[in-house]
């Protein structure tokens, strides 16, 4: 009976017994497949100093000095972190509501999702969680199509979600997980994906926005807002119904978002395109010559476009956007005209003008062969013969066109038509520069950066023509301590042989031909641009001190020490003469033009300050004579129109490009420049806090306007001066200066031309008299 007796108890011991050894086998068998995944037996798993510092390529940014992303270096990651604190509250309860209504609660695996995707076969969505999705996107990769692959991810997905969750707080991993994802066109991360998109930062983003931009987190290439906008509406509105169903929205609110338009600012972040595309080119230049010489720590070099280098220019987005507004609106215009006045029957394939058939061959040969297209394939071993074959032969290409919207068309043309037809558009270039720091703030290489790749600013270097003057006038008021009143006669003058190094006589003409005869005040010679007065200058000072002084302002390029310099016969860059004008502006105090002011590395240490380079070239006195001097020009001489307003009944182009659209009644110094058979327009313009340059001009000498109307500087150049600082003056925020220059206390050089004459005839009555005296 006893036997009996124990029997359920031991069946009952026996079934506790193999429950518990089942239930933790089972338990090991759970996970064994996480801890083999742990171990690496899965495949590698990230280290844990990686897994601490998970490191993605960073795009190099360049920053404007008032904060603006002006663009970014990158390869294939145009990624830019943003904090957690600078994402709206908006765009993470809408990624928490659409992707992860609990992860503020689990710890890296939502159980309850997972065992509702189990029990429905996902059916019901899936059970990854924002912290498995940044693991994904991290450390594991696109999902494997093989089985039993997926499931090994999914498992790795699972371990690094958990270690995830341990090394960073929620918030950092949701500011990771935005970073991190592609949103297509180059968006890499939410800051790009919030400017290209929508053409803001993400802390500006709307509900809407943010909504649009968690939907296609789902699929970024699938719920593509350019190409299936109707798709990706839906979307969004699936992401508002979500917000709405956990408490982030009202029902109202919902209902009103869901019916707004999606409001797209397509902003697709180029190298070719995009605000100042020519100085962000330069910035490249710049960048990969400072990496050269300041290696990292280890003696490794930075790599601009994976390091995350912050890049601070001097740059003001504000004033360069209304820089490239005054080329545009400009350059198209006096581009109609161009062709209009140049082109045999409007035939814009006939771009030279005053050349011979052999001297237009000689252009084109030397265009061909300095080409990309020849460069490409000679390097692929074609023979030339091959080559030449090749530029003849009719192709499908996109061009430039200023009448397309996009500024772009489509045609068919032989590689060497498309090159004689671009050497038909006028180039140009411009440069605005803070003459007291040498910050640049504006800077426009060309009309195109995307079909005209040559930076004008700094790369080009044309005939400076009657700009150069008034190195000229600095150097005789300096050295024989004239006044911008004294005068001198405009008769013809003539430089003998073998003075100044020249074998010739040298008697230049002023432009017209012609000479008035009369006694010209150095201000009167200067804002008509008198060039026999010009010639007596420096037939006084010498060429050599002329040479000095421009190299003294940062002219760096070489001045030939001959007489002909002083009409402008030398070559300059816009980026030295704006140089140079700023030392008459700051009081006589040259200042290298600064473009970076720092650069930091990605996580803010300092790597680069710039030291200003300043040389003191002139006396205060010196300096304000010569502004002086240069107020004429804008007062009563070739820049005068800058003071009209516009003819608002102007109907033709030639009424409307003299109507003078700016009406500007502030102090402005300045001084026009044409140089031979019009090939060259320049004007420099200054204001106490902001001098400016201008060129216009065409890739060849002789691609010119026929007649001086258009093709002089106060017609080519002086227009986008005028439109750029009429805009900036409307932006009362820019602080740019409408004051008079400042005034040295004592000036001993009189500028008063009224009083120093006054002073001139006492001085003569004077004489007079002693001479009458009867000793």
């Amino acid at each position: 009976m006893a036997t009996a007796k124990n029997t359920p108890k031991k069946s009952y011991f026996k079934f506790i017994k193999w429950f518990w050894i089942l239930f933790l086998i089972g338990i090991l068998l759970a996970i064994t497949p996480f801890l083999l995944a742990s171990w690496g037996a899965l495949g590698p798993m990230p280290e844990y100093q990686h897994l601490e510092n998970p490191e993605t390529n960073l795009a190099t940014e360049i920053i404007s000095s008032d904060g603006e992303t002006l663009g970014k270096f990158y390869l294939e990651d145009n990624r830019t972190p943003v904090p957690y604190d600078q994402l709206p509250k908006n765009l993470v309860n809408a990624l928490v509501a659409t992707e992860d209504a609990r992860f503020f609660d689990h710890a890296g695996i939502d159980a309850r999702g997972t065992f509702r995707a189990v029990a429905y076969l996902g059916s019901k969505g899936g059970a990854s969680t924002i912290s498995q999705q940044l693991a994904r996107q991290l450390f594991v990769g696109v999902r494997s199509r093989n089985k039993f692959e997926a499931i090994t991810q999914k498992l790795k997905e699972w371990v690094l979600a958990t270690r995830l969750e341990r090394n960073y707080t929620k918030e950092e991993i949701i500011a990771m997980y935005l970073n991190i994802y592609d949103f297509h066109y180059n968006a890499d991360g939410i800051r790009s994906a919030s400017r290209i998109y929508f053409g803001k930062e993400p802390k500006d983003l709307k509900t809407e926005e943010s909504a649009m931009l968690v939907g296609m987190l789902k699929n970024s290439s699938y719920y593509n807002p350019i190409r299936r906008e109707e798709l990706v509406f839906n979307r969004r509105n699936t992401v508002l119904a979500q917000m709405a169903k956990y408490g982030y929205l009202s029902e109202k609110e919902k209902d009103s978002l869901q019916k707004t338009k999606m409001d797209l600012n397509f902003n697709p972040e180029s190298h070719r395109e995009g605000l100042a595309t020519y100085f962000r080119m330069y910035m490249q230049k710049w960048l990969n010559k400072w990496v050269k010489e300041n290696p990292k720590p280890d003696g490794e070099k930075y790599n601009i476009y994976l390091d995350g280098l912050k890049v601070y220019t001097t740059i003001d987005s504000r004033m360069q956007q209304n820089a490239e507004n005054a080329v545009e609106a400009h350059m198209k215009k006096l581009q109609t005209e161009f062709f209009v006045q140049n082109t045999p029957e409007r035939n814009p394939t006939t771009p030279f003008l005053d050349l011979a058939d052999y001297e237009i061959d000689n252009i084109m040969e030397r265009a061909m062969k300095s080409s990309s297209r020849w460069r490409t394939l000679k390097s692929q071993g074609k023979s030339e013969n091959e080559i030449r074959a090749s530029f003849k032969k009719k192709t499908e290409m996109t061009v430039f066109d200023w009448n397309s919207d996009s500024y772009e068309k489509d045609t068919i043309m032989t590689p060497l038509d498309s090159i004689r037809y671009y050497k038909t558009f006028l180039r140009t270039a411009m440069m605005s520069m803070e003459p007291q720091t040498g910050h640049v703030k504006a800077w426009v290489g060309g009309v195109d950066y995307k079909h005209f790749q040559y930076d004008n600013v700094i790369q080009g270097a044309r005939q400076a023509g009657s700009t150069f003057k008034p190195l000229v006038y600095a150097a005789a008021i300096d050295q024989l301590r004239l006044s911008p009143c004294d005068q001198l006669p405009d008769s013809q003058y003539c430089i003998e042989p073998l003075k100044h190094g020249n074998p010739d006589a040298w008697c230049p003409k002023n432009s017209d031909g012609k000479y008035s005869g009369k006694k010209l005040t150095l201000k009167e010679a200067l804002a008509n641009s008198v060039n026999t007065i010009t010639a007596q200058l420096i037939d006084q000072v010498g060429p050599g001190s002329v040479a000095r002084i421009g190299k003294n302002m940062g002219i760096t390029r070489e001045i030939a020490e001959v007489p002909a310099i002083a009409l402008g016969v030398s070559e300059m860059s816009v980026y030295e003469m704006v140089g140079a004008y700023g030392t008459f502006a700051n009081q006589g105090v040259y200042v290298k033009p600064v473009m970076v002011t720092r650069v930091e590395d990605r996580n803010g240490t300092v790597l680069y300050e710039y030291v200003p380079e300043t040389k003191d070239v002139l006396s205060k006195d010196v300096a304000y004579a010569m502004v002086n001097l240069m107020e004429g020009v804008t007062q009563f001489g070739s820049g005068a129109r800058l003071r009209h307003s516009y003819n608002k009944n102007a109907t033709l182009y030639k009424e409307i490009i003299t109507g003078y659209p700016y009406n500007l009644s502030n102090p402005i110094a300045g001084k026009t420049g044409t140089t031979q058979n019009q090939s060259d327009g320049w004007f420099m313009g200054m204001v106490p806090n902001l001098v400016t340059g201008v060129w216009v001009g065409g890739e060849e000498r002789a691609t010119h306007f026929k007649s001086i109307t258009y093709g002089q500087g106060a017609s080519m150049a002086l227009p986008i001066w005028g439109m750029y600082m009429k805009a900036n003056y409307e932006n009362e925020e820019l602080g740019v200066s409408k004051d008079p220059f400042d005034k040295p206390e004592d000036l001993s050089i009189e500028v008063d031309c009224a009083k120093y004459q006054k002073e001139v005839e006492e001085d003569t009555d004077v004489e007079d008299d002693i001479e009458d005296l009867d000793f």
